[in-house]
């Protein structure tokens, strides 16, 4: 179970979408001076360099971000995506792009300076473990950010409800294990039940697999059983189809597609992706079933 490591992936198509979501939401949160918790279930290494070993053996990010950099719109970056984009490159020398930061980075960005405001993230994985705690400690946050080497299905309800009863979790899966699937619906189940007026993030891979199409049908459920406001964007970059190489062998495509489902999601959520996603379609594209979707309700 400890095969998967984000490192190969980071910067993707995938983590744009999630990371300019992600942060569209905190930057909606923290306009309140009320305290909040934020909870990262699957937390990574936190932070990652897009020219080591790791992601250049797959080079996801050229594909990602790195593209997202490249491209020239022909009309100025939606708010959201400039939003994200500048945010990356904080991170960087200027005219650099060698670091990509994880959730907990990004979180932890958005939250410095609020001292009242903690951050717990969870992680399973030894080295990534050890690696985020390392990176952690170069923030010198204090008691801001606890890492907790537990499952985050399993751990992140003890601490539900917070104490300030504001709160934003964040919950993406490597779904390595096609268990994963269900365990996202029953964590989000008991979370609502524990703690109706929080903020949910989950992440998703569309792929061709039962349980990944079943998954957001699911949480749009449990949030119209809830009478919670949700919100569901897609982003397709390429068909899902398998290929043939010259030799005849078959070829995986890699990742086509993921989704980001938002329960109690900002008023402000949906009116910035939709400036945002056909950008992003535009902008990363890899054939002509490159599409987006966005749906709300509640």
């Amino acid at each position: 179970m400890f095969s998967y490591r984000h490192a190969f992936h980071a910067g993707n198509h995938a983590d744009v979408l999630k990371h300019s979501i992600l942060l569209a939401i905190l930057r909606h949160l923290v306009q309140k001076d009320a305290p909040m918790m934020v909870f990262d279930t699957h937390a990574g290494a936190g932070l990652y360099r897009l020219d080591g070993d790791f992601a250049q053996t797959s080079a996801e990010a050229a594909d990602g971000y790195l593209k997202l950099v490249e491209t020239k719109p022909t009309e100025p970056w939606a708010p959201l995506l400039q939003d994200y984009l500048d945010l990356i490159a904080g991170f960087n020398a200027k005219g650099s792009h060698k670091v990509y930061p994880g959730s907990p980075f990004i979180v932890q960005r958005l939250l410095a300076g609020r001292d009242r405001d903690k951050l717990k993230l969870f992680e399973l994985h030894p080295t990534d473990t050890k690696t985020l705690t390392a990176n952690v400690a170069q923030l010198q946050a204090g008691r801001q950010v606890t890492i907790l080497r537990e499952d985050g299905f399993a751990g992140v309800t003890k601490f539900l409800p917070p104490p300030s009863r504001r709160g934003l979790l964040l919950c993406d899966p490597s779904y390595e294990l096609k268990t994963d699937y269900a365990r996202v619906a029953e964590l989000i189940a008991d979370a609502l039940h524990r703690f109706a007026t929080g903020t949910y993030a989950v992440w998703y891979p569309i792929i061709p697999r039962p349980e990944a199409h079943d998954l957001p049908r699911r949480l749009k459920t449990l949030a119209n059983k809830a009478g919670k406001s949700w919100l569901g964007a897609t982003l397709t970059i390429k068909s899902s189809k398998l290929l043939q190489d010259e030799a005849g062998e078959v070829v995986r495509p890699g990742l086509p597609a993921s989704g980001m489902f938002v329960i109690n999601p900002p008023h402000t959520l949906k009116a910035g992706l939709q400036q945002a996603l056909p950008q992003l379609v535009a902008a990363l594209q890899q054939d002509s079933n490159a599409a987006f979707t966005l749906e709300s309700g509640g």
